[in-house]
């Protein structure tokens, strides 16, 4: 069993290494992110950001040879245990991808809720309820609530983002992951979706990997810097406090990234 939504728990992986086939990705992460902050992961393209990512959620695994060595702790669980159902697991741990994919078949209303129906039988009004809720917490409903017959892939580029986390936050997961949420949106969506995440971290532990730094210094408490080596594993070079990462380095190449010296 996947630990029930909303009692605090921390996400962490413990020597994490994630690969295709014999091929490995990302090599022995560990990783802490604790609850109602918000971690961004940073680094060059191929470095292994959105394969960590994924593999937070066993969301890796879906790749055909794609396995992981190592944990990923939700509230001390392994969620890789044999027990555990993926499934139920994205409920707790949710994702939002690069590029919005709203069900095209479906409602504004029935995209939120597609979640909840998957779950169980659940009243019309419930559903209504939480949906109501859920597009009010990814600040969507003053500009949808009279188009929830629509269909979801009528709205705008950075609408259907929102809707695509108004669709995680309806069965009120403890973390939300965002691969690069704004890499498709234009600036007043992505600002949008950034003032999001700071309202969003008083209720939730959020991860986002970014190729753009400074949202990741508007929007992280944390950052995390990856890079891949000579061998092209993504490794975990240094993380901290976003604000310090930011201006003192630990790590000379860490330093070198933000400075544009490479990347």
């Amino acid at each position: 069993m996947v630990a029930s939504a909303n009692t605090r728990l921390r996400l962490e992986t413990v020597r994490l290494t994630a690969l295709f086939g014999q091929l490995r990705a990302v090599r022995d992460v560990s990783l802490l992110f604790p609850a109602h902050t918000v971690t961004a992961i940073i680094g060059p393209s191929g470095c292994g950001k959105s394969t960590l990512i994924r593999s937070l959620n066993r969301m890796h695994e879906v790749v055909p040879g794609a396995w992981v060595r190592g944990e990923v702790l939700l509230g001390g669980l392994n969620v890789y245990d044999s027990g555990v159902d993926p499934v139920a697991l994205r409920r707790v741990v949710g994702m939002v991808f690069q590029r919005p994919n709203p069900f095209p078949t479906m409602s504004v209303l029935d995209n939120v809720v597609a979640g909840l129906r998957l779950g169980g039988r659940v009243s019309r009004a419930t559903l209504t309820d939480v949906a109501e809720r859920s597009l009010r917490r990814a600040a969507l409903w003053d500009e949808v609530k009279d188009k929830l017959q629509a269909s979801g892939t009528s709205l705008s580029g950075g609408q259907q983002q929102r809707l695509c986390i108004a669709r995680a936050l309806a069965v009120d997961p403890e973390a939300l992951l965002m691969d690069e949420p704004c890499s498709a949106l234009d600036p007043i969506a992505t600002l949008h979706i950034e003032d999001l995440i700071r309202e969003l971290r008083q209720e939730i532990t959020i991860v986002i990997v970014t190729h753009n730094m400074q949202q990741a210094a508007r929007v992280s408490d944390r950052t995390a810097f990856m890079l891949a080596g000579p061998d092209r594993i993504g490794e975990l070079v240094e993380i901290g406090e976003t604000r310090g990462l930011f201006t003192m380095p630990r790590d000379r190449r860490t330093e070198d990234y933000i400075t544009g010296r490479f990347g």
